[in-house]
């Protein structure tokens, strides 16, 4: 194997960045810094340690270095699972939770970014050892590797981006009013608030907004439980809400419009500023458990014309 180290110590390099260039660490605090994040660099580097070592270890005969690969498929899975388990853990001390469709697209894009770390490990590697099998120096095949590593990384960062909601639908100041004790968005009932100083608080500083479909496909899109949830839960963590523990009246709410699919949200924020809770609407994560797409269908595009 000694003498694969040219092939085996850039792939391993190109692998690891490319799990590097995915990690996040930002207001959710997800993973947590350090210990998350240490966690799913270890995991990265031996992601790339395995993709480095595959096509060496072939070239080697070395046949049975290749389970390892099915071996690490296996512990990226349990690594999903544990994300799950963690985030289902804590869902119950969040004032305004996630959302168990919003969980499980946190776990998979974990699992899949190592998957990443690795393809880009084994394609790097690839490039290398069959440019210089045909001939060319062991720099200029190094060299080769390394622009199609960062080309792959490149691809694979965009190819697995994921979509936010103000591509699909479009956001926009609502109008909060009373019937009564009935709480309304737009002429749209939320709920019931029952003591006149909460009306009164909702009245002082409570902002909304309406989220309007671009098409059938937002449509459908925004019409998913797990998706509204996140939103909710986007809009509270990053404004903050007046609401505590066994408090109903402040907890953001929203609705949806069963006369054209729109959505109306209302939240009573620490931080009233109706253009930032527009920004985050438009900047939350499209679930890929809640996309749809009726017009793929023919029957679907044929009901939309």
């Amino acid at each position: 194997m000694i003498d694969y180290g040219y092939i085996i110590v850039p792939s391993f390099i190109l692998g690891f960045l490319s799990r590097l260039s995915m990690l996040r660490i930002d207001y959710r605090q997800y993973p947590s810094y350090p210990q998350a994040a240490f966690s799913h660099i270890t995991l990265g580097a031996i992601a790339a340690s395995l993709g480095a070592l595959a096509i060496p270890a072939i070239a080697a005969e070395q046949y049975s270095a290749v389970t390892f690969l099915s071996l690490a498929a296996q512990q990226f899975r349990d690594v999903r699972n544990l994300e799950r388990q963690s985030l289902d853990n804590i869902e119950p001390t969040e004032l305004i939770p996630r959302g168990t469709a919003y969980i499980e697209d946190i776990a998979k894009s974990f699992e899949a970014r190592n998957y990443v770390s690795m393809i880009t490990s084994v394609l790097v590697s690839i490039s290398i050892f069959s440019s210089s099998r045909f001939g060319v120096g062991d720099q200029i095949s190094v060299l080769i590797g390394v622009i199609i590593g960062i080309a792959v990384i490149i691809y694979l960062n965009k190819k697995i981006k994921r979509s936010v909601l103000g591509e699909i639908a479009d956001v926009k100041e609502a109008t909060i009013s009373f019937d009564g004790p009935l709480l309304l968005v737009n002429g749209i009932v939320i709920m019931n608030v029952g003591f006149e100083d909460s009306r009164e608080i909702y009245i002082e500083k409570g902002i909304a907004v309406e989220i309007i479909p671009k098409d059938e496909n937002g449509l459908a899109t925004i019409a998913n439980v797990g998706q509204r949830q996140a939103i909710t839960h986007e809009a509270a963590a990053q404004l903050g809400i007046r609401k505590d523990v066994d408090e109903p009246d402040f907890t953001p709410m929203i609705r949806r419009n069963s006369e054209n699919g729109n959505l109306v949200l209302s939240i009573v924020a620490l931080e009233p500023d109706v253009e930032c809770l527009i920004e985050i609407v438009k900047s939350t994560l499209v679930l890929e458990s809640a996309k749809r797409k009726p017009l793929a269908s023919k029957y679907g595009k044929k009901a939309a014309d």
